[in-house]
């Protein structure tokens, strides 16, 4: 998997898995009509959905592993290179991929909220595993925009590809959120070791060396991409990751404001504040007070 196989647009990808281009910014790809071939490493220039039907492999993402299994969905923003490491063996790959440019849906209304997919930038065991009735609507929405691109193109064509688009990432929003109840046993306890994770910064000399942790780093912390942790997050708590630990750092910011021999700069510094002046900021609107004032009253 050493050489990565470079795929800039949808023809490309059509070439190569034996598909007709119908359209050139968007198309449901049948790999069943592929040839038989061993794993590689793949970079695409465009949204990729891989709808699996077939165990031939173990899905990479850098140096992760996907969740990847029968009846999986993988979802694969612009610009990210995957592989499938099939171990030396050839396989014939079976069920289909979504693909579409970046330019077919600037401009619309999905294009002005795509970034709201988070699942886009999942990685390591987070693909959506679908159940059989799940896997009849994708199919349906899959069927629906192939319709439309085998349609002689007029002036509603780009509207109604688009809008199907829209509608089957919106039925993916609907499965995560059953996926983040229904596999709770490998998520169970996140909440709670967040706020361990959480604890132990602040306990340790981290905020003055690193700073105030970031999503990024709890979700690095917890082996999970920042996308699904913030998700999975939102889901247990209701509100964001950023803002648990906003709370948090408050939270610890009330119990060192009683140590009178540290001044309110100091105790910022600690917390991992670059700037006295936005610990006060951020004090005062969770609060409504500033740390001097919360000092003298208490």
């Amino acid at each position: 998997m050493d050489n990565i196989r470079r795929f800039e647009t949808i023809n490309d990808y059509n070439v190569f898995n034996n598909n007709e281009t119908l359209h050139p910014m968007v198309s449901v790809v049948d790999l069943s009509k592929a040839d038989p071939r061993q794993g590689s490493k793949m970079y695409f220039g465009f949204y990729t959905i891989f709808l699996k039907d077939v165990k031939c492999g173990d899905l990479t993402y850098g140096k992760q592993t996907y969740d990847y299994q029968e009846g999986t969905l993988v979802f694969l923003a612009p610009g990210q290179v995957a592989g499938l490491n099939s171990n030396g063996e050839t396989y014939q790959p079976k069920g289909y991929a979504l693909i579409f440019s970046a330019d077919l849906i600037h401009g619309t209304p999905l294009g002005k909220h795509i970034e709201d997919y988070t699942f886009f930038s999942y990685q390591s065991t987070e693909a959506l595993h679908v159940s059989e009735r799940e896997r009849k609507i994708v199919l349906d929405c899959f069927s629906k925009i192939e319709y439309e691109l085998e349609h002689a193109i007029d002036k509603h064509s780009k509207t109604l590809i688009v809008d199907n688009i829209e509608l089957f990432l919106n039925y993916c929003i609907r499965f995560y959120d059953r996926q983040f109840i229904t596999r709770e046993n490998i998520h169970k306890g996140i909440v709670e070791k967040f706020e361990t994770l959480l604890n132990k910064y602040y306990q340790s000399d981290k905020p003055q060396t690193i700073g105030l942790p970031s999503v990024g780093y709890c979700a690095d912390e917890l082996h999970l991409s920042a996308g699904y942790f913030g998700d999975l997050i939102k889901k247990e708590t209701g509100v964001s990751a950023q803002a648990y630990m906003q709370a948090k750092v408050i939270d610890v910011a009330k119990e060192r404001i009683f140590d009178q021999s540290k001044s309110i700069s100091e105790i910022a510094y600690d917390l991992g504040f670059k700037y006295p002046q936005h610990f006060t900021r951020l004090f005062k609107q969770k609060t409504g007070v500033t740390p001097v004032e919360y000092r003298n009253m208490n």
